[in-house]
């Protein structure tokens, strides 16, 4: 008897050919697979200053913001949880070495994963396109780079980053099994530029 071995696949493996169709000003690509750590813990004791040394990231503690580091960025989602976003294949590392930072009893680690994917949108028509379906003001003055929010997009919900200071390049986490809607929204939301003047 021959076993198949296991192929993993992307929530969105199969809209690459639509998102090379946008229109100029406006790019999408998916960011599969990537480490998503839970973290709680007291914002201001002394297991969140040990975590954030072990993942060399300021630890953010205003509401709405997230931190970029080198290994991981960290998104503030409540007064005591944090999203640790990582590259893809660091979650058992990640785990093992903030378990070890937190201690006994500062707080817990959970892997949330295979929870959501990731749709990076750039592009000077970014904030036009979200804005068909999103309340979020993304002018740079009222959202500025680390911006980091959980809203709904189109009835989806998802987080939102703001990746760079013109609000033109942004990362929607969402849940893996409201991806392909949120991505077809997109390409929809997206069709009435393509014959626009840029």
């Amino acid at each position: 008897m021959t076993v198949e071995p296991l192929t993993r696949r992307s929530p969105l493996a199969g809209f690459a050919q639509g998102f090379a169709t946008l229109p100029d000003g406006l790019a999408l690509r998916e960011a599969p697979f990537l480490t998503q750590l839970t973290v709680r813990t007291e914002p201001q004791g002394a297991a969140a200053g040990r975590v954030a040394a072990s993942l060399g990231v300021a630890w953010p503690t205003t509401p709405c913001t997230f931190t970029a580091g080198e290994a991981a960025d960290v998104l503030w989602l409540g007064p005591d949880e944090w999203l640790v976003v990582a590259a893809p294949g660091e979650a058992d590392h990640l785990t093992g070495a903030l378990r070890a930072a937190l201690g006994d009893g500062g707080g817990s680690v959970t892997d949330v994963s295979a929870q959501r994917t990731a749709l990076d949108l750039s592009g000077p028509l970014t904030r036009d396109v979200l804005a068909h379906g999103c309340a979020v003001d993304l002018h740079p003055r009222i959202n500025p780079e680390g911006t980091c929010v959980q809203t709904m997009l189109a009835q989806a919900g998802v987080v939102l980053l703001v990746r760079d200071s013109t609000a033109t390049a942004v990362r929607l986490l969402v849940r893996s099994s409201f991806a392909a809607y949120v991505a077809s929204w997109l390409l929809d939301a997206s069709e009435e530029y393509s014959s626009a003047p840029h």
